[in-house]
């Protein structure tokens, strides 16, 4: 059964929520945050109703809250593919995450050291890396772009690597361009130096199937809102280095993975949240997935085969935009455009128009309420490396978008 965009659209009511001037609005500032369905908000004010207590007491409610801690690190281990859901960490967000793992890294660090970045990285996974290394005397060694199609420097990521490298933190996606990096083929050059790779998958989660084992990096970041859920992050790291690692923590917190990682009380309510958005990808799959994949099974299968489907009919949509911004005179796509190539990217396309500015080009399709970004949505480096210092606009697909409202965005900017 192929995918189909409008039963999803009906899952989410956001999409149907009219703007001042009764127009439905069009999504496509996704890749700064995805539109949520029924599901997740549902679960919200369920977890208020009939669970909202904290963690450890002998009565009713607390007992449900931890039964819902634990399904929910459970599947979160099943969306990555974790060996245990004692792996899975759960915080506010993807950048707290990772200052807090940055921190506790930098106490295993000594002056000299190397950590090595890439200039095509969100800055979530360049301040806590670049603020530890200025602490510890470290040393960042940066792998350069081929800004022709935006995909990593591969010889400059060889070239950056050496006996002293500690760390090597790389996006998995562009949060920019939308480059999927080979983050395996990166893991292995990391581990073969001695040092860990960590990686950011906040743009990828929501677009690609994501297995740590396959991978075999060490750490791995991702944010919940990306993927149609509530506002937290993830973070999934090897147990062995989660229960080793130095945390700051109070006294009387568990010393063990993963709970040595999560400060303070938690939102519960967003993490029953999290439990129904996975759910949602359990659904898709059962209702859409076709593929064959011999290396999963159960929910890990389900949510696989959902991410799957969604990827084909996403690439659907970004080959009719792309193609349709590339007719447009004066306009450049930075990045992957070749059909050809679009397994090595996601649907984040940012591109700029002579004559216009970013916020203009932003502006003006706000006006007629097709929502996108202008800027450098926090990917400082590339925006600096392509030297673009206003930025660019960034149009993101979803699995709730359609090929009209593709079809209406093109008909705007044409215009402009």
């Amino acid at each position: 059964m192929g995918f189909h965009a409008n039963f999803i659209r009906e899952l989410f009511p956001s999409l149907r929520v009219s703007m001042p001037d009764a127009r439905q609005p069009i999504f496509l500032d996704n890749p700064a945050g995805t539109q949520v369905p029924q599901s997740v908000i549902d679960a919200v004010g369920a977890y208020y109703r009939g669970m909202n207590a904290n963690s450890g007491g002998f009565f009713h409610t607390s007992r449900q809250n931890d039964e819902m801690v634990d399904q929910v690190r459970q599947k979160m281990a099943d969306f990555l593919n974790a060996a245990s859901a004692s792996e899975i960490v759960i915080g506010p967000n993807m950048t707290t995450l990772n200052f807090a793992l940055s921190r506790a890294i930098a106490a295993t660090l000594k002056a000299g050291d190397e950590i090595v970045l890439t200039r095509m990285d969100h800055d979530a996974n360049v301040s806590p890396w670049t603020s530890i290394a200025q602490d510890r005397g470290c040393c960042i060694r940066w792998v350069d772009l081929n800004t022709e199609d935006c995909t990593l420097d591969m010889d400059s990521l060889e070239e950056a690597l050496s006996e002293k490298t500690r760390i090597v933190a790389t996006v998995h996606a562009s949060n920019a361009v939308g480059t999927i990096n080979p983050v395996r083929q990166i893991a292995a050059m990391a581990h073969a130096v001695g040092a860990w790779h960590i990686v950011d998958a906040v743009q990828s989660a929501p677009h690609v199937p994501i297995d740590v084992l396959d991978i075999d990096c060490d750490f791995l970041l991702c944010s919940a809102y990306k993927f149609y859920g509530p506002h937290l992050g993830i973070m999934w790291g090897r147990e062995d280095l989660l229960n080793e690692l130095p945390v700051f923590k109070v006294r009387p917190a568990k010393d063990r993975a993963p709970y040595r990682w999560e400060t303070g009380t938690p939102s519960y309510e967003t993490w029953n949240g999290l439990l129904a958005c996975l759910e949602h990808w359990e659904m898709i799959g059962e209702r859409f997935g076709a593929a064959h994949l011999p290396r999963y099974c159960g929910a890990r299968l389900k949510m696989k085969q959902g991410m799957m489907a969604v990827r084909e009919y996403e690439r659907g949509l970004l080959a009719a935009l792309i193609e349709g911004l590339s007719a447009i005179a004066g306009l450049r796509i930075a990045g992957i455009t070749e059909a050809s190539r679009f397994g090595w990217r996601v649907p984040t396309v940012a591109f700029e128009l002579d004559g216009k500015s970013p916020d203009e080009i932003a502006a003006r399709l706000a006006e007629h309420d097709i929502f996108v970004w202008s800027g450098d949505y926090y990917a400082l480096e590339i925006m600096q490396r392509l030297n673009r210092p206003e930025g660019m606009v960034r149009v993101g697909i979803a699995q709730y978008n359609t090929i009209e409202e593709i079809n209406r965005l093109l008909e705007l900017v044409e215009q402009m």
